[in-house]
């Protein structure tokens, strides 16, 4: 069972003055008179001011705009005969069938945090939270509650885009347009735990700790090019932003990495760019169109292929085949290269490869760089469609 624990500390006040004698005669005016009081307001608005940095007036501009979101769903697991080893015989399997089972539905409550974006109720957050709902609440910190749409989601980039209908325009944040620097100050805030709902969200502080960290794929979810930052992140943070001094969204916070399951100071950001792109596609279609079609057949470079071919290392991925009259066969990709480079980013593999064609959309012209026969090529690439049968 986990506990709360309060937190006990003293607050200590500064002492004014040069003596404590009892004796002594103080020449200062008596503490009724205008003067004092009006001395005492002024440096308590002294000491206010000065416990006011760029980090407090950026939350107290963000928190306004970061909810809570609930959500239930319909979890399906498959249950299996407890008995099932005892009747999984083949003299039972033949005259009665063998062991059986079934799939039991059960509703299971979700927590995690979004961030407004716009005046008219957009919402922002994790697929994770929010891709299987058949019900979302936003609860504000105002007090209010309000039930969401899900617009769209987009498992691959483990985006999600939300819509409430509020009777006055909301609050809402803005995207950073700098790229995040390395050691800048960053505050992640959202609702870890579920514990505070329709409240302030909660507000940990932190550094950028590295940008471009790509993560093992996760249940088909990409992460790709991701701000790291120390800024303590738990579970039901998800979906929360990650914002700079400035109080712009610099990312949405949607991994952690902990062998304990909570915070030890590596947590993952989805980066800004990437959010704007994905929502914008999910704000006009309700899906991020993924119909590619190359026409190239590709497996990982391996040492022995590797050295067949005369290549240095096996960081590459090599084409097996490809389609005549595709998109690779009029860039002029042929069996046998190897592709070291897609979009002007090296790639090591195929996950790689597949994670960088994921950025791109059917029409874009993309840079493929290639190693052929001990020479270094850079042919163009019209990402193709995929025709539905």
């Amino acid at each position: 069972m986990r506990r709360v624990l309060p937190l006990l500390g003293l607050l200590l006040l500064p002492l004014v003055g040069g003596g404590c004698s009892q004796n002594a005669r103080s020449e200062e005016p008596a503490p009724d008179t205008p003067g004092v009081m009006a001395d005492t307001v002024d440096l308590q608005t002294q000491l206010y001011r000065s416990r006011e940095t760029a980090i407090t007036r950026a939350v107290r501009e963000v928190s306004p705009a970061v909810v809570s979101i609930n959500v239930l769903e319909v979890q399906r697991i498959r249950y299996r005969d407890p008995f099932a080893d005892f009747f999984n015989d083949p003299i039972w399997e033949f005259f009665f069938g063998g062991p059986r089972s079934r799939i039991i539905e059960r509703q299971i409550h979700a927590i995690g945090s979004g961030f407004i974006i716009s005046p008219d109720g957009y919402i922002v957050t994790n697929d994770h939270v929010v891709g299987n709902a058949t019900r979302i609440t936003v609860s504000f910190p105002d007090g209010r509650a309000m039930d969401a749409e899900l617009v769209g989601t987009d498992p691959v980039t483990d985006i999600a885009l939300l819509k409430v209908n509020p009777d006055r325009p909301l609050p809402y944040l803005r995207f950073s347009r700098s790229k995040p620097i390395v050691g800048e100050w960053v505050i992640a805030l959202g609702n870890p735990y579920g514990l505070f709902e329709a409240a302030p969200p909660t507000v940990t502080v932190g550094v950028v700790s590295a940008v471009g960290r790509n993560l093992p794929p996760q249940n088909g979810r990409l992460y790709r090019d991701m701000i790291q930052t120390d800024a303590a992140i738990n579970q039901g943070n998800s979906g929360g932003p990650l914002v700079n001094a400035l109080g712009e969204v610099i990312g949405m916070n949607a991994a952690i990495y902990s062998e304990t399951g909570g915070s030890v100071g590596i947590g993952f950001a989805i980066p800004a760019d990437k959010i704007q792109r994905i929502v914008a596609e999910l704000k006009a279609k309700g899906y991020v169109d993924r119909s590619y079609y190359t026409g190239l057949y590709v497996r990982d470079l391996t040492p022995r292929i590797a050295q067949a071919l005369g290549v240095a290392d096996t960081r590459g991925v090599f084409v097996t085949d490809v389609d005549p009259g595709s998109p690779a066969d009029e860039a002029g990709l042929r069996p046998y290269d190897v592709i070291v480079s897609f979009g002007g980013t090296p790639v090591a593999n195929s996950d790689e490869l597949r994670a960088r064609l994921f950025d791109f959309r059917p029409g874009d012209r993309v840079q493929v760089g290639v190693l052929r026969e001990g020479r270094r090529l850079t042919l163009e690439m019209r990402i193709g469609r995929q025709e539905s049968r």
